[in-house]
C-alpha cells in the first residue's frame, strides 16, 4: 500500500524536507508499542541526521487506549503554541501516566498558555485535525499502530533498530 495523503507542510515533520527518506508514524500515544517505536525512532533518527525527515501523524485506537484521543488533542493544542514535539515526546516518556493530570503538569512544564490549552481541548479545537490523520491513514491501509510508510511506501518489516535503519538506508540509496 501507499501513503494516500502525501505529506505537505501542514504536518509535524522533523528533519530537511529534501531529505533522502521521509519516514511518516501513524501512531497512538497509549500503544505501548508505539511506546517501543518512539525509542526506536530517536536512534534512527540520531544515525541518519539530516539524511531523514520524520513525520508523524494521531492514529488513536480509542477503543483499545481510552487516553489516546485526549493525547493527541493534547499534541495538537500544544502545536497550536509551537511546541508540537516537546509535547510529542514527553507523552511517549509518561505514557504510564496519561490521563489529564499528566496533561495538566505539561502544559506547565512546558510552559505553554493554560487557558489557551484548556479552551482548546474543552472545545475539541483539533478533533478535526485528529480524525485527518486518522482517516488518512485508514485510506492508506493503516489497521494498527504504529503503521509506518518510508519513502511513501508502507513498510511492514519489523520496527525495531537494526531492520528499520536497514530498510531506510535502502530507500536512501545507500
Amino acid at each position: 500500500m501507499s501513503l494516500v495523503v502525501p505529506v505537505s507542510a501542514a504536518d509535524h515533520a522533523q528533519g530537511p524536507a529534501d531529505a533522502a527518506v521521509t519516514l511518516v508514524e501513524y501512531g497512538d500515544y497509549q500503544c505501548p508499542y508505539c511506546g517501543a517505536a518512539y525509542h526506536v525512532i530517536k536512534k534512527v533518527q540520531q544515525r541518519l541526521g539530516k539524511q531523514l525527515r520524520f513525520v508523524f501523524r494521531n492514529f488513536p485506537l480509542n477503543q483499545a487506549h481510552p487516553q489516546a484521543e485526549l493525547a493527541a488533542e493534547s499534541a495538537e493544542a500544544a502545536a497550536a503554541q509551537g511546541r508540537f514535539w516537546e509535547m510529542h515526546d514527553a507523552l511517549y516518556e509518561n505514557q504510564g501516566q496519561l490521563g489529564q493530570p499528566l496533561i495538566e503538569a505539561l502544559v506547565g512544564r512546558l510552559g505553554l498558555d493554560a487557558e489557551q490549552f484548556a479552551a482548546d481541548l474543552q472545545t475539541r479545537k483539533f478533533q478535526s485535525h485528529v480524525r485527518h490523520d486518522f482517516m488518512g491513514g485508514v485510506r492508506s491501509g493503516v489497521n494498527g499502530t504504529p503503521g509506518f510508510f518510508i519513502n511513501g511506501e508502507r513498510h511492514d518489516g519489523s520496527w525495531e533498530e537494526g531492520p528499520l535503519l536497514a530498510a531506510l538506508l535502502k530507500a536512501a540509496g545507500r
